[in-house]
C-alpha cells in the first residue's frame, strides 16, 4: 500500500486536528497551544519529542534500523494578524488572528507523515520532524538555527512544502535553483528642519525630500541591476508630521525589497543608501537607512529537488508533477535552513480557494494525504531499508 492510500485511512483524525488548529490560531513565536498539540500527538505515536527549540518550536525524532543518515521534514505553525471572514463552522476563535496561509494544514500534513512513519518504520535511519514557529516574518527559522537545530538534530537533507491556491489538489510544482525570493524590509529616516507650514522657506522639508527619494529609488532595479537579475523595490509607507500647518523635522519611508541572491540584495542595500543620502543632500537634509534581511532567497538543491519530484511522481504520476515552476517573488524563511543543509521546497495544490493571506482563504483538507504522503515517501526513498550507512 502506498503512503497516500495508507494515510487516507486516517483522514478523519487528521482533518479533526487541522480544523482544531484552525479554530485556535496563534501568532509567530507564541504558538504555545499549537506546539503542545503537536508534541502530545508525537508522543502518543511513540516519537521522541523535544519542546522549546528556538522558542516554541518542536522537533520529533524517529529512528528505524541501524542507519545513521538523517532527513529533516519541516512545517510552519504560525498564523497571521488578520480577521477571518469565512463562515466555516471551525472559523478562528481568536479575534484578529487567522490561519490565512495554511500553516494549520502544513502542520497537520507533517503530523500525518509522522503517524504513518511511526506505524510502518519502512526506512533505515533517522527522521527529524521540525515544527517551526514564526515563519511570517517573525524570525522563527533563524531562532531554531541559533538554538542549535542542526547541531542537535543533524540532517543530510531537508524538505518542506506549501499549499498553492489555484492548483488542483493532487498536483505538485517544483524547480531546481531559486524558487522563492529573498526579502528585506527597510526604513529610510529623512531629517530636515521643521517650520510653520506657511513659511516653507524657513524649513528643510523632509516630506518633500522623502517624496523625491521614493521616486529616485525606482531607478535601482532598472538602472543599477543587470537585466538578468530579477528584483523588486517597493516603497509601501510614507510617514511625516501630524499637523496640517507644521512642516515636520523628520519623515520616514518604509518598504520591501525582493531578490534571488544575496549578492543582488547587497547591491540593492547599497543603492538604497547611496540614493537616499544623495537626494537628501541635494535638499540640504540627511537620510539614514535601516535595512533588515527577513528572508534569504529560497534555493532548491538540484539533487534534493529531483528526490522530492520523483517521490511525488511515484504517488500521483509524472503528468501531475510540474518540474519547471516559475520562481515567485514571495518569500519563505525555510530558506535559512536550506543555506545550512541541502534541501528542496515544493508547492502542492489547494484547489479553488481564495488566495493566501486573504481573509476568505480556506485550506483544503483533501490535500492532507498528498502532503503527508509526499513527506513519507521522500523518507522511504531517501533512507531505504537494508542500506545502513
Amino acid at each position: 500500500m502506498s503512503p497516500l492510500d495508507a494515510i487516507r485511512r486516517h483522514q478523519a483524525e487528521l482533518t479533526a486536528i487541522r480544523q482544531d488548529l484552525h479554530a485556535h490560531p496563534e501568532l509567530g513565536m507564541a504558538e504555545h497551544r499549537t506546539a503542545e498539540v503537536v508534541a502530545q500527538r508525537l508522543e502518543a505515536w511513540g516519537i521522541e519529542v523535544h519542546r522549546g527549540v528556538g522558542g516554541t518550536g518542536v522537533v520529533g525524532v524517529l529512528r528505524a534500523g541501524r542507519g545513521n543518515r538523517a532527513i529533516g521534514l519541516r512545517a510552519d505553525m504560525d498564523a497571521l494578524p488578520m480577521e477571518e471572514l469565512t463562515d466555516l463552522p471551525f472559523r478562528s476563535t481568536a479575534r484578529g488572528v487567522m490561519h490565512a496561509c495554511g500553516h494549520d494544514g502544513h502542520t497537520t500534513m507533517l503530523l500525518g507523515a509522522a503517524k504513518y512513519l511511526a506505524e510502518t518504520r519502512n526506512f533505515d535511519g533517522i527522521v527529524h520532524f521540525i515544527f517551526q514557529p514564526g515563519e511570517e516574518g517573525r524570525g522563527g527559522a533563524l531562532a531554531m538555527l541559533e538554538d542549535g537545530l542542526f547541531e542537535r538534530f543533524p540532517c543530510d537533507a531537508i524538505y518542506a512544502m506549501h499549499n498553492r491556491p489555484g492548483m488542483p489538489v493532487g498536483e505538485y510544482a517544483i524547480r531546481p535553483g531559486p524558487t522563492a525570493a529573498g526579502g528585506a524590509f527597510f526604513d529610510i529616516t529623512v531629517t530636515g528642519k521643521g517650520s510653520h507650514g506657511a513659511r516653507p522657506e524657513a524649513s528643510i522639508d523632509p516630506v518633500l525630500t522623502a517624496c523625491h527619494i521614493a521616486t529616485a529609488l525606482q531607478s535601482i532595479v532598472s538602472r543599477n541591476l543587470s537585466p538578468r537579475d530579477q528584483a523588486v523595490v517597493s516603497v509601501t509607507k510614507v510617514q511625516g508630521g501630524e499637523a496640517y500647518n507644521v512642516i515636520p523635522e523628520t519623515a520616514t519611508l518604509s518598504g520591501t525589497a525582493r531578490f534571488f541572491s544575496r549578492e543582488v540584495a547587497a547591491q540593492i542595500e547599497q543603492g538604497l543608501a547611496r540614493m537616499a543620502e544623495g537626494v537628501a543632500a541635494g535638499f540640504g537634509a540627511t537620510a539614514a537607512l535601516d535595512w533588515r534581511l527577513i528572508f534569504a532567497p529560497t534555493v532548491n538543491d538540484p539533487e534534493q529537488t529531483e528526490a522530492l519530484a520523483a517521490a511525488a511522481a511515484e504517488l500521483v504520476g509524472e503528468a501531475r508533477v510540474a518540474r519547471d515552476k516559475p520562481a515567485g517573488m514571495g518569500s519563505e524563511d525555510f530558506s535559512f535552513m536550506m543555506e545550512k543543509v541541502p534541501g528542496a521546497y515544493i508547492q502542492l495544490g489547494n484547489g479553488d480557494s481564495a488566495s493566501l493571506h486573504n481573509p476568505r482563504y480556506a485550506f483544503n483538507d483533501a490535500a492532507i494525504p498528498y502532503g503527508a504522503g509526499l513527506f513519507a515517501r521522500v523518507v522511504e526513498r531517501g533512507l531505504p531499508r537494508g542500506e545502513a550507512a
